[in-house]
């Protein structure tokens, strides 16, 4: 039999002693990753020592993610540096029966019809939120986005009755976690594991981040029955079912995480925490870069936001935003899947082979990182013609089919985004929100530079929000623009 013929696979340029590639990849990354799409199909960059292969093809890239799945399971430099601070939460835990036993369990609380119970509760917890902006404040929008999309999930995920100390200790500790993790991403492995102050402080705050979760899950139980066994953690006290006979928190009403505390075979606690944190990281990091992001473009773009305003006038009539609005504002969803696509959010997503494999002609070697890049994919000139253009018309039914390979804000495969549906309608509630109670956005800061962290996020942004001060402009059918409180649709 004929040995299989390998295409040369190239090195970038730019690589130094010990440390490879990765000062590119801290200092320059998103210039530094789309430039390899010009050197080939496949690129062999260092991170630290360590090779790594780019794949810069979103047709491989959909070899690595589907048809040859099994050869590049989820891992690499990257997402061990997460798995740190996830814990085996779904979207690290290795490829197998636990990732697959997970993915099926969590899976309901992600359907539209489940989402849509939680529905009216978010737009109640939002409303309150934007309503209490002041006229003309000039606000930190990625603080603000992150506020608002974290204060909604929590509100989906753990009921409506969550104790404001846990939402702002949550707000407080992520971005600092981020950032930290990303360092360590960067870093060779020796040098996470010495006992800096910065390694210490990171470490103290994923701590702190799921002694937060356990309060949380706590609160959100009730009373105990009794100790249960957990895989990873022995004996723990398990949570009861919220329900319960004789619970005092029986009637308050469940969020999403109610699936996980009634599996039929119990998670343990640490579990539960670690699918707590992976979830609560992805409804704040990219969502609420997406909505900064979406913001600023829309205060560029003054045609965009008229045309977003006669859409929201035209489904709600005068009135607030409901839930069964969200679906038929589909010039909005194409905005913000506009925003998804030029922002990333994410930019470097890595797998490792699991066999010495061929990619495209390309060799890859056992237990190499294989990088895939959205923010890449989703800048393909070839795909997306001029695509540092804010153009949400890509997303029309008839263009956007031709990009279906290479829009990949989501992932793909057995591994893709299980909250793609919340993502959507979580954007889709707080925008309009935001547009329903403000009638202008005006950039108060430089125009923002793009900075590859775990998401690719403004550097620094500030609007200010002019207020609806008269009937048929405001939030609530015309009359009071006293927000609602956040129990009024939560059951």
């Amino acid at each position: 039999m004929n040995a299989p013929h390998f295409t040369s696979t190239p090195t970038a340029p730019g690589s130094l002693p010990l440390v490879g590639h990765a000062h590119h990849l801290a200092r320059t990354p998103l210039p530094f990753i789309a430039s390899l799409r010009e050197r080939g199909s496949v690129v062999r960059i260092r991170i630290g020592t360590a090779p790594a292969y780019v794949v810069t093809d979103p047709a491989l890239t959909r070899k690595v993610l589907v048809t040859d799945a099994a050869d590049f399971t989820k891992g690499g430099k990257i997402i061990d540096a997460l798995r740190v601070f996830f814990g085996d939460g779904l979207a690290t835990v290795a490829d197998g029966d636990t990732h697959l036993r997970n993915r099926r369990l969590m899976q309901p609380m992600f359907n539209k019809a489940h989402i849509a119970t939680r529905g009216d509760a978010m737009i109640d917890q939002v409303q309150t939120m934007v309503a209490a902006w002041e006229d003309g404040e000039q606000r930190d929008v990625f603080a603000d986005m992150n506020d608002l999309t974290l204060a909604a999930f929590l509100v989906a995920l753990f009921g409506t009755d969550l104790p404001t100390h846990l939402q702002s200790e949550f707000t407080a500790l992520m971005p600092a976690i981020m950032k930290g993790t990303i360092r360590q991403t960067l870093l060779p492995a020796w040098a996470s594991r010495l006992p800096l102050p910065a390694n210490r402080a990171h470490a103290a705050r994923v701590a702190r981040l799921r002694a937060l979760i356990d309060q949380a899950i706590d609160h959100h139980a009730g009373p105990t029955t009794g100790p249960t066994t957990g895989p990873t953690t022995g004996p723990t006290t398990g949570p009861a079912p919220a329900q319960a006979p004789g619970c005092p928190h029986a009637a308050r009403p469940a969020g999403l995480f109610e699936t996980l505390l009634t599996a039929p075979e119990p998670l343990s606690r640490q579990q539960l925490q670690d699918e707590a944190i992976t979830l609560l990281t992805g409804a704040i990091e990219t969502t609420g870069t997406t909505l900064a992001w979406t913001l600023y473009e829309i205060s560029q773009h003054a045609h965009i936001e008229q045309r977003l305003r006669a859409e929201l006038a035209s489904v709600c009539q005068g009135r607030r935003l409901r839930y069964d609005d969200v679906d038929r504002l589909d010039y909005a969803r194409r905005v913000l899947q506009e925003a998804v696509r030029k922002y990333g959010p994410a930019w470097m997503v890595t797998r490792t082979a699991t066999r010495d494999t061929d990619l495209g002609g390309h060799s890859i070697p056992a237990g190499a990182d294989v990088v895939w890049s959205p923010y890449l994919h989703q800048h393909d000139p070839e795909v997306f013609p001029d695509p540092d253009r804010f153009d949400p018309d890509r997303w029309t039914a008839g263009a956007a089919s031709a990009t279906r390979g290479s829009f990949l804000a989501f992932g793909d495969g057995r591994r893709k985004c299980i909250g793609e549906n919340f993502a959507w309608a979580e954007l889709q509630i707080i925008l309009a929100t935001i547009l329903q109670n403000c009638s202008h956005l005006e950039l108060t800061s430089r125009p923002p530079r793009a900075q590859a962290v775990v998401t690719v996020k403004p550097d620094r942004l500030t609007l200010s929000y002019g207020r609806h001060t008269h009937a048929g402009h405001g939030p609530a059918d015309g009359q009071s623009h006293r927000p609602p409180t956040t129990s009024q649709n939560a059951s």
